[in-house]
């Protein structure tokens, strides 16, 4: 405890704290009693045992499902206040019963009136380390003033005993109490709005205050206090800087739309890519002069992936359907060049596009991300059976194009081996085996052969399946295709390289 040396005598103040008949007691930061006068102990009837150490708001529960006397929420928003802000709050009138001691030795509680300082006590480094409450018993005062007010005259009166004083400071007090109300409900708003909110102050742009969704959108860093450039660091070489610059220097606010930025979301993660509608809006203050910025936006990241997303598939839709009507033109020629009758065409070409609806159909469950070939074999030959034709191969995924090659192609085979080969007749079988290599640039090699059927005979003319499946494997597919007309039996053997549209899951 400090000493003081006069002129002829030594003052110690903790004999002088312990002395004074105001009631003093010193509260942590966590609202626990740290210390007390007698004149306190007096006044709330109470030990310095009892009491050090205990939760002031502990001996006043109003039980579970309760709410506070007012009075209690009075003395707790003043305690928060100096908390908030580590500065000196009053309560010029508060109510507050006292334990007294009757003649017969019972306890009764007397209501009493205080005006109450709360004077924040820091140690060296500046921190808030004990509350110093000061409380003053007015209640003579304001009992004087509410006998005298219904008495005729009483105006004078009341004012010379103070009351016009306790009036106005009542009512001050409650005005901002209001205030506190208000500005409370405000920070809650500003601190749950969706978007993201932060005020800047000075030419550095210096965080005063952020709002939860701008600590979400820059990982939960430590921003108050600090600098744009130091607290967020990337920002400085994407623009940000530059435009609150300007906006300070010009007072011209600043508009952005789908801005993109690279941020650090998390500590120790790689940055991210986030676009932003945001606004830059000056701060004046009563002279005009830009202060600080004022910022606010919303992250559309999802919208702006969207829409590219969206383009992506418009532009994809739009070169399909254009390779797609370039496959229905080839064909009609190509059909219309084989079947001059026109009864034949319309069959023939009906069944053609038929198989393109089919393989389209597949590669749309799988939201036209490919499809397996052996899918792709069993849709194009699901009509004659499992028993009549037998798969063997491994998993090989075709992108979409590739896929539609294949389905064309299998088409055609299916098609000539149901009218001229093996499928042609009760016994006869069709085997499909495929493999891949293993080597660094691996291929895929399919072989269909037919068994059981009519005696093969090498066509004396290429017809429109031959061709059309040489034009797929060679062109579409950048591969190679073997047609063998043995006696014993038709074999295609094909060879297509797996980076063109097939990949080996196996």
């Amino acid at each position: 405890m400090r000493v003081v040396q006069t002129l002829d005598q030594t003052i110690d103040f903790e004999t002088a704290f312990e002395a004074s008949p105001n009631p003093y007691m010193l509260l942590t930061p966590d609202l626990r009693f740290a210390g007390m006068n007698s004149a306190y102990l007096a006044m709330v009837g109470a030990t310095r045992e009892q009491l050090l150490g205990a939760r002031l708001f502990d001996l006043y529960d109003a039980g579970p499902g309760q709410e506070a006397p007012e009075n209690l929420r009075q003395l707790r928003n003043s305690f928060e206040k100096v908390l908030a802000t580590g500065e000196r709050d009053h309560l010029a009138l508060f109510h507050y019963a006292i334990p007294v001691v009757g003649p017969d030795g019972s306890v009764v509680h007397e209501d009493r009136y205080w005006s109450a300082t709360h004077t924040p006590l820091h140690d060296a480094a500046g921190t808030l380390v004990l509350i110093l409450q000061h409380a003053t018993d007015i209640t003579e005062l304001e009992h004087l003033r509410r006998g005298r007010l219904a008495e005729p005259g009483a105006g004078a009166l009341d004012l010379m005993l103070g009351g016009g004083l306790i009036n106005r400071a009542r009512k001050v007090q409650e005005a901002n109490r209001r205030l506190e109300l208000e500005r409370k409900r405000l920070l809650e708003m500003f601190m749950q709005a969706p978007g993201f909110v932060a005020m800047l102050s000075g030419p550095d742009h210096v965080f005063q205050m952020h709002n939860t969704a701008y600590g979400q959108l820059l990982g939960r860093r430590d921003l108050l206090g600090k600098p744009v450039r130091d607290a967020v660091p990337e920002a400085a070489n994407q623009g940000f800087l530059e435009l609150l610059d300007t906006v300070f220097a010009t007072g011209e606010p600043f508009e952005g739309r789908n801005s993109p930025i690279e941020l650090h979301r998390q500590p120790s993660g790689p940055p991210e890519v986030a676009w932003l509608d945001f606004i830059y809006q000056p701060v004046r203050d009563d002279d005009g002069r830009v202060v600080g910025i004022f910022v606010q936006g919303h992250e559309v990241t999802q919208t702006v992936l969207a829409g590219h997303r969206q383009k992506l598939m418009i532009d994809e839709l739009n070169h399909r359907v254009k390779n797609t009507l370039a496959t229905v033109q080839s064909i009609a020629i190509q059909t219309a060049r084989s079947h001059p009758d026109p009864t034949t065409f319309a069959d023939s070409f009906q069944q053609r596009l038929l198989a393109l609806s089919h393989t389209h159909d597949l590669l749309t469950r799988s939201h036209w991300e490919g499809a397996d070939l052996r899918a792709v074999l069993e849709h194009e030959t699901s009509t004659h059976g499992p028993l009549r034709i037998a798969l063997n191969g491994p998993p090989v995924a075709l992108d979409p194009a590739s896929a539609l090659s294949f389905g064309m192609i299998f088409h055609e085979l299916a098609t000539n081996a149901a009218r001229y080969g093996a499928l042609s007749c009760p016994d006869g079988r069709v085997l499909v085996d495929w493999s891949v290599s293993n080597q660094a640039e691996g291929r895929l090699a399919v072989i269909w052969r037919e068994t059981g059927g009519p005696v093969v005979t090498p066509p004396t003319r290429r017809g429109f399946g031959s061709r059309l499946i040489e034009q797929n494997v060679r062109h579409d597919l950048a591969g190679e295709a073997k047609l063998g007309y043995a006696s014993d039996g038709f074999v295609a053997e094909l060879s297509v390289p797996l980076d063109r549209g097939a990949q080996h899951h196996g």
